[in-house]
């Protein structure tokens, strides 16, 4: 027995003095964290609050990548612009001007359409109300003074006309107050919503212009403060990452864009009233996975029943034909095939997402499931394969004294 081996075996090396202090400082911050539970998530909104502007700007470049890198790879990716420096020294500049011009130009022909469509449907909501009123009230004014015992406990009901001046004035005087704090409130939270829109837009340029110096940075801090391959680790994943989400947007995109035109098409042939306004409404909440042609089928069958009951039928009808070709044709190879995510893990990332975080939670878990289901499909498959060549390898039978 070799005492060197004996003795080192006993003995607690640098390393091991380094996970015990990783170990016992996170057990402190896991108990402070608990301990100040509520400072700290007081701490994390204002902080949230603080950074939202350049939040927003880093979902804003991260959106406007996706047609800015196809746009320079068709007007800058030959071989002329790789050996001219001119060409390469315009080609972000050009490219994301045109991203931000078409990007303006689309929410310009969607307001142009949208608007005369939404002040006429809101005419024609506002004149069936006006409609309905009338036969509404001489209902109600029949059946009140056909029930006679609806008249008689009416008549029994004592009215304290004073305490209810009082009560009237009190909350005149609160309701005043309270409208008006709400409508200063509103006012200043729009004028900070407009400031921090246009703080986060002049931000995602900066980064859209100087993206691969910030990757680099990035990189750079990484491989001063982790080993290597960890650096290389946190790279493959940023990559997968970017890659899913870039082929999630690209294809929810593409899917809402076929979705609209199916609608419109349909609406069109069988007759539809409203037919581009419902199929820019449907094509625009089928940016929400799963639910949000739904919402938009819930909106087009209102708006056509108040002109005809029956297309309204007829409407939802030719909607769940639509949606079952949409789900079983056009999803799966557009937007399924993009994040490589089965659809009942989907069905799970949409619910867990639209319960937690909304509408933006709904279009972030997708990618970051995905991302989570490839990372962890990627460490089974490694399992898998490790124990299978143990399983190969011969087993050393121990020599017989």
């Amino acid at each position: 027995m070799n005492p060197k081996k004996s003795s080192a075996k006993g003995c607690i090396t640098k390393s091991d003095m380094k996970k015990i202090a990783r170990l016992l400082l996170l057990a402190a911050v896991l108990i402070l964290g608990i301990k100040y539970f509520e400072t700290v998530i007081n701490a994390v909104v204002i902080l949230i609050g603080v950074l939202s502007p350049f939040l927003l700007g880093a979902a804003i470049a991260f959106v406007l990548n996706v047609p800015m890198r196809q746009i320079e790879h068709i007007l800058f990716g030959g071989k002329r612009a790789e050996k001219s420096k001119f060409l390469q020294r315009i080609a972000r500049p050009i490219s994301l001007l045109l991203t931000l011009i078409a990007v303006g130009g689309m929410i310009a022909v969607f307001s142009l359409v949208l608007a005369p469509q939404l002040k006429e449907t809101s005419a024609l909501i506002t004149q069936n109300i006006q409609a309905a009123l009338p036969k509404a009230e001489k209902w109600l004014s029949k059946t009140l003074s056909e029930d006679i015992p609806i008249d008689k406990w009416l008549n029994t009901i004592e009215f304290n006309w004073a305490e209810i001046a009082k009560d009237a004035g009190s909350f005149l005087k609160e309701g005043v107050g309270s409208v008006l704090s709400t409508g200063i409130d509103a006012v200043f939270s729009v004028i900070s919503g407009v400031v921090n829109f246009f703080i986060g837009l002049i931000f995602s340029i900066y980064v859209l212009m100087q993206k691969e110096r910030l990757g680099d940075q990035a990189v750079r801090i990484l491989k001063a403060v982790l080993p290597e391959q960890k650096v290389q680790s946190v790279c493959k994943i940023a990559s997968m990452s970017f890659t899913t989400f870039s082929g999630f947007i690209r294809g929810q995109c593409l899917e809402a864009v076929i979705l609209g035109v199916l609608f419109v098409i349909a609406m069109s042939i069988f007759g539809f009233p409203y037919a581009l306004f419902i199929s820019v409404v449907v094509a625009i909440t089928a940016l929400i996975p799963i639910f949000g042609a739904f919402i938009g089928c819930a909106i087009g069958a209102f708006i056509i029943l108040l002109v005809s009951p029956v297309k309204a039928l007829l409407f939802i009808v030719m909607f769940l034909i639509i949606q079952q070709i949409e789900g079983n044709f056009i999803y799966p190879y557009v937007v399924g095939n993009s994040i490589g995510l089965p659809s009942i893990w989907v069905l799970v990332s949409v619910t867990v997402g639209g319960g937690l975080m909304g509408v933006g939670g709904m279009l972030l878990f997708i990618p970051l499931c995905s991302v989570c289901y490839s990372l962890f499909r990627a460490w089974v498959n490694s399992r898998n394969e490790l124990q299978a060549q143990q399983e190969k390898e011969p087993q050393i039978q121990p020599a017989e004294e």
